[in-house]
């Protein structure tokens, strides 16, 4: 990585009109067994201890992490919760990072999984399911690795589906949330191999969302694949979810025809290297703006309570909390 309604008014007014058919049952009213059971199917909707509804959906830009994994514990990105309605402050972690690789033998772009990042997959039940199950997305990242392999310069649809197939295989196997693409590192020309061109990251993005219609594909906007939007009718636009600038304690947002400013986040915040006033700035201009994502980089073990509380103030209009005895290292 680089420096790096009335409705909701009506539902609230059903669910007293049957609280109160309960007691009347229950002070010896006549009351039906099918009305009992009406009454007894109905959700808890008491405030929790701090006045609010108990998992109320959450306000605000996505907060996005990336997370080192070859020095970190993922699951730490579970530990910071609103203080409302105990929804977790980051909505999407990302597994920093594997690699595109080539292989000089099959002459062909291979997935590549480090040690570190291959133990964050085979044991997902302590690494990627805690986090889904308190409803954060988890994504793998894909990244350059000084080999000449790329996104930006497979030569032909087959190919780009090829390498397509091997992320969908790995989306599927680890049960995962998608696919992040940061396209550094390649090191383009390296092997023999060609120069980016305009088709190929347009074919991979194509290929891998067929494969996998319903996961998230987000981008890192930085490289040649980035850098080459559209090619034979259709566009970055019409594949990726979200796409947020690289550049960290800056703010610039990316541009790509298709997508709306929910799917995009111009604040880059590289966990405390940004200063906290400066990270508030960047989340205070993704407000007044309406941009829809912030991201964050290298979340560690530390305590970093206070410099999320004063950004989630800005951006969910909440404080947040770091659960007691949560945080931990990776070894």
């Amino acid at each position: 990585m680089p420096a790096r309604s009335n409705d909701h008014a009506k539902k609230h007014s059903a669910g007293w009109l049957s609280l109160a058919a309960l007691a009347l049952c229950m002070l010896g009213s006549a009351c039906s067994r099918e009305k009992q059971q009406e009454v007894q199917q109905l959700p808890d909707t008491q405030p929790n201890e701090n006045g609010n509804q108990p998992n109320a959906a959450k306000t605000g830009p996505k907060n996005v992490v990336y997370i080192e994994v070859n020095n970190n514990h993922m699951a730490n990105a579970g530990c910071y919760t609103m203080k409302g309605n105990g929804q977790p402050f980051f909505d999407i972690a990302i597994i920093f990072a594997a690699n595109i690789n080539y292989d000089t033998q099959a002459k062909k772009a291979v997935l590549y999984n480090n040690p570190n990042v291959t133990n964050v997959l085979n044991n997902k039940a302590t690494f990627i399911k805690p986090l889904q199950d308190k409803g954060i997305k988890v994504l793998l990242s894909i990244l350059g690795n000084h080999q000449g392999a790329g996104f930006a310069n497979f030569t032909s649809r087959a190919a780009a589906k090829a390498f397509a197939q091997q992320l969908s295989s790995t989306v599927t196997t680890y049960g995962l949330d998608g696919i992040d693409f940061d396209d550094e590192y390649a090191e383009y020309g390296k092997n023999g191999l060609p120069q980016p061109n305009d088709s190929s990251f347009v074919f991979l993005l194509d290929e891998l969302r067929k494969l996998i219609p319903t996961k998230l594909i987000t981008l890192y906007n930085i490289g040649p694949a980035a850098a080459r939007p559209s090619y034979g009718g259709k566009k970055i636009g019409d594949f990726v979810n979200y796409a947020w600038n690289p550049y960290y304690g800056t703010y610039a947002a990316p541009n790509f025809a298709g997508m709306t400013k929910s799917q995009l986040g111009p604040a880059a915040i590289w966990i405390n290297h940004t200063t906290v006033t400066t990270a508030k700035s960047l989340v205070t201009r993704t407000m007044n703006d309406s941009y829809g994502v912030v991201l964050y980089y290298d979340l560690n073990q530390t305590n970093n309570q206070s410099y999320f509380n004063t950004l989630g103030l800005v951006t969910q209009k909440d404080s947040v909390r770091l659960s007691s005895g949560c945080l931990r290292a990776l070894n």
